[in-house]
């Protein structure tokens, strides 16, 4: 597209209901949003390992009609708070910078950092909770038929209105400490009376993923 048209054609898009919650989960988990005009408009960034390849794919079809380049691979290195550093490769895509994410961008960030909105109980919705899920969390282990979603970076305030947030669902969490070698942190464990309802929330994405099926432990049955 010439430039003056993908402008226009920018000013006319409008985020569908889901697009909306996948934004959502995108910017809880491990998305991003930045500008690049003083906060006009906002452009959200998914990155992810290579490994993730088909679950970013997946994102970049869902999020097609935003995103003007297909995704692509590149070198990663992340530095933690504490200092440490990891390299590898990662494997995104960038949306469009559209004014339909400055509502998101003024929810999630305050003074360049990401918080937990007080709407979140508002915003959050079961593909929300899934895509969030997709980003951080996890299989507790075999032994512990329950999940944990890794919430590394966010203040125990935030993660207390995601406990209120996800109690709507039925799902009730607990928070503990975890410690790597990037630092200390806390994050959501759900309670194993919960682990059914969680399960049966995320479900229908994580099933059209295949490769993304080991986050519930095993391969799905078949229907």
């Amino acid at each position: 597209m010439h430039s003056n048209r993908i402008e226009k054609y920018k000013q006319k898009l409008k985020l569908t209901k889901r697009q909306r919650q996948i934004v959502v989960g995108a910017v809880l988990g491990d998305g991003h949003l930045e500008t690049q005009d003083a906060g006009r408009t906002y452009r959200l960034k998914i990155e992810h390992s290579v490994g993730q390849r088909a679950y970013v794919d997946w994102l970049y079809d869902q999020l097609k009609p935003l995103v003007g380049t297909l995704p692509k691979a590149r070198v990663r290195t992340r530095t933690f708070p504490s200092g440490y550093v990891s390299t590898g490769v990662s494997y995104g895509f960038a949306t469009y910078s559209l004014g339909a994410l400055r509502f998101y961008a003024q929810q999630f960030y305050r003074g360049g950092e990401k918080i937990v909105p007080r709407l979140i109980g508002k915003l959050l919705t079961p593909t929300s909770i899934a895509i969030w899920y997709l980003d951080d969390g996890s299989v507790k282990s075999n032994r512990h038929r329950t999940f944990v979603i890794h919430t590394y970076g966010y203040a125990r305030r935030d993660l207390q209105r995601l406990q209120s947030a996800l109690e709507q669902f039925g799902i009730r969490t607990t928070l503990h400490t975890q410690v790597r070698l990037s630092g200390r942190y806390l994050r959501l464990y759900v309670v194993s009376e919960s682990a059914a309802t969680f399960r049966a929330l995320v479900e229908p994405i994580i099933r059209a993923i295949p490769q993304m099926h080991y986050k519930l432990g095993n391969k799905l049955p078949k229907r």
